[in-house]
């Protein structure tokens, strides 16, 4: 099981820093990021990109999104 990022509530750039974190804490393996906008969902895609990571997975969860991203 993957780690999760709960950024719901939060504005960008937090879901990005968070994300980013992350990242450098696990170094590979599976994130999933919640987040409640769009431009958050984006902007944490293209973080995930930046750094090598790809996008597995994008779901419109109830009000949100759940972004999970995978590095190996």
């Amino acid at each position: 099981m993957g780690t999760i990022v709960d950024a719901r509530g939060l504005s960008c750039p937090q879901p990005v820093l968070m994300t980013m974190d992350e990242i450098k804490r696990m170094s590979k393996g599976e994130i999933e990021i919640l987040v409640d906008t769009d431009t958050s969902k984006e902007n944490v895609s293209r973080a995930a990109l930046s750094k090598g990571w790809t996008v597995k997975d994008v779901k419109e969860e109830g009000e949100g999104y759940r972004v999970t991203i995978v590095g190996s």
